[in-house]
This record gives C-alpha cells, structure tokens and sequence, in this order.
C-alpha cells in the first residue's frame, strides 16, 4: 500500500516510524513532513489544508490511504473530497470534525444525548457571555468556539479575569475561533486522555495517556500544546475503560450517526474524572500531540492494517495490542515558548539521543540547511523513554533530553512525576 500523511509534526513522525515497519507498506509520502519523516518517506510540498492539492496528488500517485495528522485539514473538508475522488482517508468529514471544531457543537451533543459534561452556555457577543458571568460561581472556563491550536481555554479565577478574556477572545485575541464562546462550570478532578479508533458503526479503545499542557513545571504558566504525555495513564482500569465507551464513547457514536455525520477516524476525548465519574471535557478529531508520541511507543502490531480498517468501516472486533510497558514523552520547546518561540538555533546531538536504549527521537518544528537541524518552531523535538515502570521511563527519556546539545532549547523536568511511581 502507498501512504500520505498529511502534517509536520512529531506526531506525524511517530505515525510515520510506526507504519515504515508495515510488510503491506510501499511508497510513505509525508506532506510537508520535516527532517524526521524524510529519513522514513519522501516529502511533498503540499498544503495539507488544499483539498484539491491533496486530493489530485493522492490521484496521481495512486496512494491507497490518506493518514490525516493535523485538526486544520479535517475541518477544511480534506477527507470529504478524497472519499469523492475514491480515496480511503483516516480521517472524519467536515461535519464530523465539528467535534472539535465548534466547542459548542459537542456541548450540545452532549446535552442532546446525555454524555455526562459540565453545565455551559454558549454566547455569541461580549455582552451576553458578561451577562452569564454575573451568576457563575468562580473559578470558571472560558473557551474559545473554534480551533485555537490548543490554547483557546482560559480557566477565570475571578469575574474580572473572566471579563477580559471574553474581551480578549471577541475582540479577535484567537481569530475567527473566538467568534463565539462557551462559558462552562469548572470540574474538579484527574485530566485523562482516552482513544478510541471508530468506523462509524463501532469504537475499538486505543490506548491511553495523560498530557502535561501548561508550559512551566507543577503544571504552571499559559496552557500549550502539550508539553509531554505519560502513557497508559495510570488512573485507568478496566471498569473505567468500560465506562467511558458505554457512557461517552458509544453515545457519541450513535449522536453522529443520527445526525448524518458518521465519526470515521480516531475520537481523543479528554476527560475529567470526577466524583461522580468520568466527564467530557472536550473531543479532538485526530491523535494528539505529544500523547501519540507515547502511545504509538507501546504499540505490538502493525498500524497499518488498523488505519486502514478505520478507513473502510471494518474495524476488528479485538483489543488493540500493547506492550506491557510504559512511555513518557518530552517535549523540547525552543526559549520564548508559547508566546515568541526563538527559530533557527542549530540542534546537535540527535544521534546519540536516538541511539540510546529505549529511547525514541521525534522531530517536530526543525528544519535542515546544509547538513545541520535548525529549530523552527516552538514544540521542537519529543523524547520518549520506554520502560517496565514509570521511573524507568522517565529515566531513559531525560537521558535523551541530556544527549540532545541544544542550549536555546527547554523541556518540563516533571513530566510523568504524578503517576504512581
């Protein structure tokens, strides 16, 4: 089979190093990949988000499944016009990437089919979202409606905070994706990231992790993309795995499905674990980053076949086989993360990170200019250290962190140190 993935990230190169290994893989483009992916497939210089680019690429080199990375391509409509043209595509419709391209979409398919979520409203001027803050108990959240890549949730300690992020959002701080806000109640509890992959009729579960988003360490400063991930997580057993399909997974399911828009691809919700069970915090539409980075670490069987299964509706009806391990993941982001990312510093040391034992390097904002990797981005590299325990992950991950000769780079020392150790 020849595969296109669609995205730069280090989650694009985790997707690819899982599938290079794939007796049933032939040709693996990656679109526009980095110097990561090109050392596993051939890049194109594609925008991911051009429907008709990718769509007449994969024509012409008869790619046989499209990989969809990245949110921005689904909820452009990317998967619908390769299904048009015939193309399997790991990936949801339009309609369906609303899940996690309108806040307030899965707000109300929560409420229309009883998936367990914090009461909300949604407001569509700064008046009426100040107007619902008189009455809110506080802390209170505030999200931005649409994609804000990963940084469209403000938690308001107080009414004043409140106010001037709703100013904030509406006055254009995140673009057309604070068009709208929803204004939710705070939950209190564990965060917990769960995967399922889905075909439309039915949901296999993944696998697990937990995210670190807040830049500094002891989960504080402004919320990233992610800032490294522990997989599984820890805080789930079976009765919870259980739970969460029959309660969120499942009905989410059937809600999209009586709504026209059948979820086809890989549903990431996160979740808050609460004392009175699990609760949807929100759904993303694709694998998350740098969750996948860990996850995939764990995987014992081919991921190709699986996409695929995804891809034409006939998902087995098995568990997902994982190694008996544990991954931690770090991401190295370059100084000024989140806010003003310095680019173009060179990064040594990748080869001897990579060649350690149980250690994984992961590019994600890098470049190549004669010869040498230049930063350029602001979430840079993923180390992933696999281990029997917690503490032996860790440790193989910041060993790799240590073998990297970066100075202008930066990583959170703390990622994993939650879980039972």
């Amino acid at each position: 089979m020849d595969v296109l993935i669609l995205g730069a990230g280090g989650r694009e190169h985790a997707l690819a190093a899982a599938l290079a290994p794939s007796p049933r893989l032939g040709r693996l483009f990656v679109a526009p990949g980095n110097p990561g992916t090109a050392a596993l497939g051939t890049g194109v210089a594609l925008d991911p988000c051009d429907p008709a680019a990718v769509t007449g690429f994969a024509r012409r080199e008869g790619i046989d499944l499209v990989v969809v990375g990245p949110e921005a391509p689904l909820v452009a409509g990317v998967a619908d016009a390769l299904e048009a043209a015939g193309v399997p595509v790991f990936g949801p419709s339009r309609a369906a990437a609303a899940l996690e391209g309108s806040k307030g979409f899965t707000k109300d398919l929560a409420r229309d089919f009883g998936i367990p979520t914090a009461g909300y409203g949604r407001f569509d001027s700064a008046e009426a979202a100040k107007a619902q803050l008189a009455g809110v108990p506080y802390p209170t959240v505030i999200k931005a409606d649409g994609l804000a890549a990963g940084k469209g949730v403000v938690i308001a300690a107080d009414r004043g905070e409140a106010e001037r992020t709703v100013d904030f959002m509406f006055g254009g701080g995140f673009g057309a994706a604070g068009a709208s806000v929803v204004v939710e109640d705070f939950m209190e509890g564990e965060e917990l990231s769960f995967f399922a992959l889905c075909d439309g009729e039915r949901a296999l579960p993944f696998s697990s992790a937990q995210d670190h988003k807040r830049v500094g360490e002891g989960d504080t400063g402004p919320n990233t993309g992610g800032m490294g991930a522990i997989s599984p997580a820890p805080v789930l057993d079976a009765p919870l795995q259980a739970r969460i399909m029959a309660e969120i997974v499942e009905p989410t399911l059937r809600g999209m499905r009586e709504r026209g828009a059948p979820f086809r691809g890989v549903l990431f919700a996160g979740l808050m674990l609460t004392a009175d069970g699990p609760k949807l915090i929100e759904f993303n539409v694709r694998f998350g980053d740098p969750e996948t980075q860990a996850m995939l670490a764990r995987l014992d069987e081919d991921l190709l076949p699986l996409l695929e299964a995804v891809a034409r509706g006939t998902l087995p009806e098995r568990p997902v086989r994982l190694r008996p391990e544990v991954a931690v993941s770090v991401v190295m982001a370059a100084r000024g993360y989140p806010d003003a990312p310095l680019k173009g510093t060179e990064i040594r040391g990748l080869a001897a990170a990579s060649a350690l034992p149980g250690v994984t390097l992961l590019h994600a904002g890098t470049r190549g200019e004669g010869g040498r990797v230049l930063a350029d981005g602001g979430r840079v590299l993923t180390i992933v250290g696999r281990g029997a325990d917690v503490a032996e992950a860790r440790a193989r991950a910041y060993a790799g962190v240590e073998a990297v000769d970066w100075p202008e780079g930066f990583c959170r020392r703390d990622i994993g140190l939650r879980a039972p150790r």
